[in-house]
């Protein structure tokens, strides 16, 4: 069985290559490969390749700059997954796509479940949402995962870029009342090599079924305890050098940090109906910041 993974380089992508090197031969594709700006590219990978599985973990996710590009960022997010899903019906293969927590509106008291109504609040969000019913459109057969906050090795994202301040500043303005569950990329592909798994032992998808899932790591935190944690932990490391301390990062509200794209409030994704289909219980991702601070401690050092 051969799976087509776009988006090797990424945060997701790269940690997909080894929790789906167990499902198939893995044919994993870059930007440089297959550019989902290219509608013909797109078209011809899939045709050359002729997967019975296609993992997209490609995606505009530049949420401030998207308010200035949002054609770029509809056909990378909206148009590109309608396309693939259209070559997936064509070859009977299944698109598995992962989408986001910006979806929603952020307004909402409690976690968000899959049948709460959507409400995005930004470019980044519209094209997501976009991409998701573009999928369903086509009637193919689809396993979309919404999830929040991701952080990785490999990439970039918030963790770094608290690290790089952490060592040029001696205080930090941190939003407060953002608050989601942070989540490993490789949880994310651990999740999703399961979701393979249990297909191949019976649980199939139907032709025309798109299952929906939110695939989030347990305990929610704001922005800035996030921020907190990241430092104090980095902090017991004799690897990173920094000038900042957790006690210096001050919460300040959404409206004294105002950015192009409105981010939503309230990020907290419910992930039973996943647990349950899955037998699975999602993790604390604080183990998971501990290993990836390790790592790049022993890239620091040389090791």
């Amino acid at each position: 069985m051969k799976i087509l993974l776009l988006g090797k380089d990424g945060q997701v992508g790269w940690q997909l290559q080894r929790s789906l090197a167990p499902h198939g031969e893995v044919v994993a594709c870059g930007r440089s490969e297959c550019d989902l700006s290219d509608t013909d590219r797109i078209r011809s990978v899939v045709r050359a390749v002729r997967p019975s599985i296609i993992v997209n973990a490609t995606a505009y996710t530049a949420v401030d700059k998207a308010e200035s590009e949002p054609e770029l960022a509809y056909r990378v997010n909206a148009e590109a997954p309608g396309l693939l899903a259209e070559e997936a019906r064509a070859l009977g293969a299944l698109l598995v796509h992962y989408s986001t927590d910006y979806v929603y509106d952020g307004g909402k008291p409690t976690p968000y479940v899959e049948t709460d109504p959507t409400g995005p609040q930004s470019v980044y969000g519209r094209s997501k949402l976009a991409g998701e019913e573009a999928i369903r459109a086509v009637g193919g057969r689809s396993l979309i995962f919404r999830t929040s906050w991701v952080f990785g090795a490999r990439g970039g994202n918030f963790v770094k870029t608290i690290l790089r301040l952490a060592r040029e500043k001696d205080s930090l303005n941190v939003v407060a009342d953002q608050v989601g569950a942070p989540t490993p990329a490789a949880l994310i592909a651990t999740v999703s090599g399961v979701g393979l798994a249990m297909l191949k032992h019976g649980r199939l998808i139907e032709l025309g079924e798109s299952r929906l899932y939110h695939l989030t790591a347990a305990r929610p935190v704001s922005w800035c305890e996030f921020a907190r944690t990241i430092v104090g932990l980095a902090g017991q490391s004799p690897g990173f050098d920094l000038r900042l301390k957790p006690e210096a990062i001050q919460a300040i509200t959404t409206d004294e940090y105002p950015t192009p794209a409105r981010r939503p409030a309230n990020s907290r994704l419910d992930c039973s109906q996943l647990e349950r289909d899955f037998g699975l219980q999602m993790p604390d991702w604080q183990p998971y910041l501990e290993r990836m601070l390790q790592l790049l401690a022993l890239k620091r050092n040389g090791y």
